[in-house]
């Protein structure tokens, strides 16, 4: 019985683990890609590191499939209106998907090892391989903030001297990187969630209107983000997002979806708070792109 308990809890901190490292991966990566000169504290990475993990490893899969779906279905919507020249409203939306990231590896781990004979082993090479990828761009973040300024002009450094010539392209990369993390995570959403939701009789007559409401709701509040700056823009997001689905889970769900969505609340705000630089340079080069284009305008 104590060893069965803990089989549990060991699976679901590699879960966790998993989908911490794959979060560390992506934010590093877009600090390496912004260059960002104000370099953070090693323990207060460690400390957002390992609290993520541990809220990442509470969050069940039922919650985190409609995490997923409900952020996937938002990108279907921003990517709707995208314009030409929306590459960094697109950046600003790929910030906004840390935490959501996060869910979509755990819920997709949780799908490919639901019923296999060895999945606790599989769980345990995914979680070294995410750790080796983890650390690395971790100690590739670094070196780029400690190192970068003198040894782009030395030119006698491997890494940034790659960075350099090739740099341009890893947001590219990310992005696409990013995607195929959401496609795959929409499928074991959808399993997860017509499994536990859908497959009730009658279910659909009850999400069908609720999503149409929905998405309206999402259309309209991206319409008002428009008046509004980023702070204020993040924080009606996320309670609009996490809000909707504590709302949801008080009416379909059980008692502990509603805990997970509050705990998915601590998840959102430990992936977002420290992103300030990354959000505040997003918005810098916005701000620039406006004032060229008002300058282009007027004299054209």
């Amino acid at each position: 019985m104590y060893f069965s308990a803990f089989h549990i809890l060991l699976r679901l901190y590699f879960k966790g683990l998993i989908g911490a490292c794959g979060v560390s991966v992506f934010y590093n990566l877009m600090r390496v890609y912004n260059f960002i000169q104000a370099c953070r504290r090693k323990w207060k990475a460690a400390l957002q590191f390992w609290f993520l993990t541990g809220v990442l490893s509470l969050v069940g899969s039922r919650v985190s499939s409609l995490i997923v779906l409900e952020f996937s279905l938002r990108v279907v919507s921003f990517t709707s209106h995208l314009c030409d020249d929306d590459s960094r409203g697109l950046e600003l939306l790929l910030i906004q998907s840390q935490f959501s990231l996060g869910c979509g590896l755990t819920c997709t781990l949780a799908f490919i090892h639901q019923g296999a004979p060895h999945s606790s082993f599989g769980l345990l090479l995914a979680a070294a391989l995410s750790w080796v990828l983890a650390s690395y761009s971790s100690s590739l973040w670094s070196h780029v903030a400690r190192l970068f300024p003198q040894h782009r002009t030395d030119c006698y450094c491997g890494k940034c001297i790659s960075l350099l010539t090739s740099g341009h392209t890893m947001m590219a990369s990310l992005q696409r990187a990013v995607i195929l993390a959401f496609a795959t995570a929409a499928v074991a959403s959808t399993t997860t969630v017509y499994e536990h939701f859908l497959s009730q009789k009658d279910a659909m007559k009850f999400w069908t209107p609720l999503t149409l409401c929905y998405t309206m709701l999402v259309a309209y509040n991206q319409e008002e983000q428009k008046r509004m700056t980023v702070t204020e823009t993040l924080l009606r997001t996320v309670v609009l997002r996490l809000g909707g689905l504590l709302v949801l889970m008080l009416a379909v769900g059980y008692w502990s979806d509603v805990l997970h969505v509050l705990i998915a609340f601590l998840g959102e705000g430990v992936c977002l708070l420290p992103a300030q630089d990354l959000l505040q340079a997003a918005v810098k080069v916005l701000s620039l792109l406006d004032c060229n284009s008002y300058i282009v305008g007027y004299f054209t």
